[in-house]
């Protein structure tokens, strides 16, 4: 009896032209190293008397379908968890292409994702996939990943796959070690680690269905939020925060080979934080920042992505 194994699961990806119904073909096989996308549908106990100390039968619940993807942050599938995030990115260039993509879309595209396991075999695909949340952590070592937050309508399950021959990308992958952090344009030093989170703060659509689905997932106010440990040796950001003036930072990650990503965060308000001594090692701080729409370029952040990827 085969047994099914996370070293051999398979995630395909497509973007739907109708929410919630999965597109015949144009999947793309996705990296990615864990996930907890699928569906659930809780049963209620019943309440009514009359009948002895034992219960009645249960009644379904309505369909949950949700979860985390965690994903590597590449110069290649990246690209489709930001255009899931942000909307479609305006490419320029011949080769090397330059995408770039802003926040303050009032509508996001859905996906069909489907994952396999080809020992028992199962495939379940996850339609009507809006992504509500993305957010990467970036330090001096480790593996880089990004975990996407995705809110789904419903989950239909195989025992062959749905996805074709999935196209297949070159993975081309980014290290802390390739990462930088700038302010106003200035390289920002005695950084320890930094935390970026951006949410679309997704509204279920529940309507009554005999299906126990979602109607949709739409947008509300976005939110861009993240902190910034410091070593303290200038007072820098401690003097912007009492001001309470905003800066730009710049999240950037580039490999030899040319690609890169670069995610500007154009007004960025820092709180006052508190400088604790807590013993004879060096002292740090953590500004836990919070981001707001820039007046001058009219959004809230741009997320540049430069690879060998056409169109997305």
């Amino acid at each position: 009896m085969a047994r099914a194994q996370g070293a051999r699961a398979l995630m395909a990806l497509a973007f739907e032209t109708v929410y919630g119904t999965p597109p015949v073909g144009g999947f793309t096989k996705m990296p990615f190293a864990s996930t907890t996308l699928g569906a659930e549908q809780p049963l209620l106990n019943s309440e009514l008397l009359g009948y002895g100390r034992d219960p009645l039968a249960p009644i379904k619940d309505a369909v949950t379908a949700d979860g985390d993807v965690v994903v590597p942050l590449d110069a290649e599938a990246f690209g489709f968890w930001l255009k899931a995030a942000f909307g479609a990115p305006t490419t320029t260039g011949t080769g090397p292409w330059t995408h770039e993509f802003q926040s303050s879309a009032w509508t996001l595209p859905s996906m069909s994702i489907e994952t396999g396991m080809p020992e028992v075999p199962r495939y379940a695909m996850y339609s009507g996939c809006v992504l509500d949340q993305i957010t990467w952590q970036m330090q001096r070592s480790g593996l880089l990943t990004a975990t996407a937050r995705l809110v789904a309508q419903g989950e239909t399950v195989g025992t062959s796959t749905s996805a074709g021959t999935p196209a297949a990308l070159e993975l081309k992958r980014f290290g802390h070690f390739n990462g930088s952090i700038t302010r106003n344009g200035t390289a920002l030093g005695n950084v320890v680690s930094a935390d970026i989170t951006y949410a679309n703060n997704l509204d279920r659509i529940e309507t009554i269905r005999n299906d126990g689905r979602i109607d949709g997932a739409d947008p509300s106010i976005a939110a861009l939020t993240g902190s910034i440990e410091v070593r303290f040796a200038d007072s820098t950001l401690v003097t912007q925060a009492i001001n309470g003036d905003p800066c730009e930072l710049e999240f950037a990650y580039a490999l030899p080979s040319g690609e890169s990503f670069t995610f500007t965060v154009h007004a960025v308000f820092l709180p006052r934080p508190r400088i604790e001594i807590s013993g004879p090692q060096g002292v740090q701080a953590t500004f836990d920042w919070q981001a707001a729409r820039d007046s001058v370029v009219g959004r809230m952040c741009t997320a540049t992505l430069v690879n060998d990827v056409e169109t997305y």
